[in-house]
C-alpha cells in the first residue's frame, strides 16, 4: 500500500505548478480530523494535494463542535466537511464573531436525520411520516428502554438534539448514543440479519445508502428558527420540533489568515468541490475496504484525478 501512496504523490507532484506555492509559508496548514470516515478521507485527500504543492500539512484530532471556534482563532486552519444540519448553528456563530471566511460549498446536498433500514417498514407501515413513530415504539423497544421506542443516535459530540425533539414532538422513545459511526454500521449489520426492525441516525453522503437502502423519517419541515426560537415549528413551546434540513449544505471553512499565509493552497482550497458520490466512495475505501484513510486517499486520487487535478493550475 506504500507504494499505491508514493505513486500518486509523484502524480500530484507532477500536475503542480511550481510558481503556483512559492510564495506559502513554510508552518504547517492544520487540518483537523473528526470521527466519521468521509471527513478523515477527505482531510487526507485535500492534505496530499497541499502537499504536492509545496505545503506542509499536519493532522490534528479535533472536536467537530468546537473546530470552528479554533479555526476562528487561527489553531487550525480550515475545516473540509460543514454539515449544514449538524454544523450550521456553529459555524454561523464563528462567522459571527469573525476570523473564519465561508470559503466554498461542495456540489453535494447533505442530508442528517433520523432512519430505517427498508426491511424495518414491513413491522412499521405508516413510515415515513413521523407520526407513524409512536404507534410502533414497541417494535424498537429493548430491554434497555422498556416500553419505549430506541433511538440510536449518533455520537455525542455530533450535537443532534435528538433529545430535544423527543420532548418537542412528544415521541415515546429513548436517545442511546452511540460510540463511533463504525457503531451506527454494525447495528444495522446485526439488525439486517434477522430482518430486525432499527431507527438510527443517518446521513447522507456515505457509503451505506447503497449497502443498506433506506428512508428517512419525514419530520415536520426545518425552518429557519425552529432550532432556536419556540414560535417556530408546530409546538409552540418547544424549539427542535422540526426535522433537519432535507437538502442541506455541505461548506468549506478556512481562517480568515489562510489566503494570507498559504495564497496558493487557499487558491487550491476555493476550488475544491466533492459531490455525493464521490464523498460515498471516500468513505467506502475505510469502512467497507478497510483501507487506512491516507491509503484510500491516495487510491482515490489515483482513481479521480480528472477531478482535482483542475484544482492544481493558476
Amino acid at each position: 500500500m506504500r507504494i499505491t501512496l508514493s505513486i500518486s504523490a509523484m502524480a500530484l507532484a507532477a500536475a503542480a505548478s511550481p510558481a503556483a506555492f512559492a510564495a506559502d509559508s513554510t508552518d504547517p496548514i492544520v487540518i483537523p480530523i473528526h470521527n466519521w470516515s468521509s471527513q478523515i478521507v477527505m482531510s487526507n485527500v485535500v492534505g496530499q494535494i497541499f502537499e504536492a504543492a509545496g505545503d506542509h500539512v499536519e493532522y490534528v484530532t479535533t472536536d467537530s463542535q468546537a473546530v470552528y471556534e479554533s479555526v476562528r482563532m487561527g489553531d487550525v486552519t480550515l475545516e473540509l466537511e460543514v454539515w449544514e444540519g449538524a454544523f450550521g448553528k456553529s459555524f454561523r456563530a464563528a462567522l459571527d464573531k469573525g476570523g473564519i471566511e465561508d470559503v466554498a460549498t461542495h456540489n453535494a446536498i447533505t442530508r442528517e436525520d433520523w432512519w430505517y433500514p427498508l426491511w424495518t417498514k414491513e413491522a412499521c407501515p405508516g413510515l415515513p411520516d413521523w407520526h407513524a413513530l409512536n404507534d410502533c415504539a414497541a417494535v424498537f423497544a429493548t430491554p434497555e428502554t422498556g416500553d419505549k421506542g430506541r433511538f440510536l443516535a449518533g455520537p455525542v459530540d455530533w450535537l443532534k438534539h435528538d433529545q430535544e425533539r423527543v420532548d418537542a414532538l412528544g415521541l415515546n422513545y429513548t436517545v442511546v448514543n452511540a460510540g463511533s459511526a463504525a457503531a451506527l454500521w454494525a447495528e444495522i449489520a446485526a439488525a439486517e440479519k434477522d430482518k430486525k426492525p432499527i431507527i438510527l441516525f443517518n446521513w447522507t453522503p456515505n457509503f451505506a445508502e447503497a449497502v443498506w437502502p433506506g428512508e428517512f423519517v419525514n419530520f415536520p419541515e426545518w425552518v429557519d428558527g425552529c432550532d432556536v426560537d419556540p414560535a417556530v415549528g408546530p409546538n409552540p413551546d418547544a424549539t427542535f420540533d422540526c426535522g433537519n434540513p432535507a437538502n442541506g449544505y455541505l461548506k468549506i471553512a478556512a481562517w480568515d489568515g489562510m489566503k494570507d499565509k498559504w495564497p496558493a493552497a487557499y487558491a487550491i482550497l476555493q476550488k475544491v468541490s466533492f459531490t455525493n458520490a464521490q464523498i460515498a466512495q471516500m468513505a467506502k475505501l475505510v469502512d467497507i475496504d478497510e483501507m487506512e484513510p491516507e491509503d484510500a486517499a491516495a487510491k482515490w486520487l489515483e482513481d479521480n484525478a480528472d477531478v482535482w487535478k483542475p484544482w492544481m493550475t493558476n
